[in-house]
């Protein structure tokens, strides 16, 4: 039987997102049909509108998102009818070089593919989805392996952002940061993913953490984070971060804005030695420049952390659990709980550097 379903869907660069319908594929063997019930409004998928990034057209939109399996094809093996799920947008072949030497968040299959078809079609014409995903519809067809089983327990508006923010955030600490007890942390960029780095930064013992952001609006959500610091970014912001660290400047400096300027920002702010990890997914043509004396003299490292530098398939299910044990609270990360219609304003809120992460339920 044809399925049919909303999405919201971008038609080209610069146009405006809208709700349109959508008719879904059959699915086929080693596939599955999720009823997406909570999907995260990411910068990612801002970027994918605004010309950052520049996916093929029509475009259904989002990424971060939680649902329940509502129909399997032959061979699924690891999911069934009814189970709850946090849609993987990076899903791991097992195969590839990279997989096989330990790297599934590069997996070749998938690393790098901004969107794709997958027999979804508009208007009778083939439709392409964020990330392999198109999560911002009120149905998904999706490989297997790009569905991890979570508890029923954990509400969908939480397990929604362990797809992506908080999974990102708290791997860019744990895995590739690895900050330490007693480090010295700057978090630049404050949306979903940078307060997921504050909180994780915290857990993991960090005896300082600077939170930055353009605005003074977001230092209550850094404090309700674990900051223990909050600065305005201005053109001082490598001596205000020396002034609140001995004048070294901190540990680690993770960036989560993907742009030219912060990561020189977090560069500077940075102590000799330390640590810069960026986070935020930047565009092709904003190049960083740095002094090739700088590099060497400073002996600061500076590298990405893509997804987190995360198994998913191992971590999301533990931070799950971490989750329902209160071990980790995510409540602060929502602050807007809107319909499929609302993410366009969203967008805007965000753009305007407003709130943590939006949340469509659905």
């Amino acid at each position: 039987m044809t399925q049919y379903m909303t999405g919201l869907v971008v038609r080209d660069t610069g146009a405006p997102a809208a709700l349109a319908e959508l008719r879904l594929p059959e699915i086929g063997p080693g596939q599955v049909r999720v009823r997406v019930r909570a999907a995260g409004v990411c910068h990612s998928d801002l970027s994918m509108v605004n010309g950052t990034l520049r996916p093929p057209h029509p475009l259904v939109l989002g990424h971060e998102a939680a649902g329940e399996v509502v129909e399997i094809g032959e061979h699924v093996t690891r999911t069934a009818v009814g189970d709850h799920v946090v849609l993987n947008w990076q899903p791991a072949c097992r195969t590839c070089w990279f997989c096989e030497h330990g790297e599934p968040w590069l997996c070749s299959t998938s690393h790098g593919v901004a969107a794709q078809s997958n027999g979804i079609t508009l208007d009778g014409a083939p439709v392409h989805v964020t990330l392999g995903v198109g999560a911002f519809a009120e149905q998904v067809v999706v490989p297997e392996n790009a569905v991890i089983p979570v508890p029923r327990e954990l509400a969908f508006d939480l397990a929604a952002l362990l797809g992506c923010a908080v999974l990102t955030g708290t791997g860019a600490v744990r895995n590739t940061a690895r900050v330490a007890p007693g480090d010295s942390v700057v978090v630049i960029g404050l949306g979903g993913v940078g307060l997921s780095v504050v909180t994780a930064a915290r857990a993991a013992g960090a005896a300082q953490v600077i939170a930055v952001d353009v605005t003074e609006a977001k230092k209550g959500l850094a404090e309700a984070a674990g900051a223990t610091d909050f600065v305005v970014s201005s053109d001082n912001l490598s001596k205000d971060i020396r002034s609140r660290t001995g004048r070294l400047g901190a540990d680690h400096a993770i960036e989560c804005v993907g742009r030219a300027a912060t990561i020189r920002a977090a560069w500077r702010a940075t102590r000799s030695g330390g640590q810069v990890t960026v986070v935020g997914m930047g565009a092709a043509d904003d190049m960083v420049q740095l002094s090739a004396l700088d590099i060497f003299s400073s002996a600061r490292t500076l590298r990405a952390s893509v997804y987190g530098q995360a198994d998913t398939d191992l971590e999301v299910p533990a931070l799950a659990r971490d989750v329902l044990d209160g071990k980790l609270n995510l409540d602060h990360l929502i602050t807007d709980r809107i319909t499929l219609a609302e993410v366009p304003a969203a967008f805007d809120r965000m753009s305007r550097g407003e709130g943590a992460r939006s949340v469509a339920l659905l």
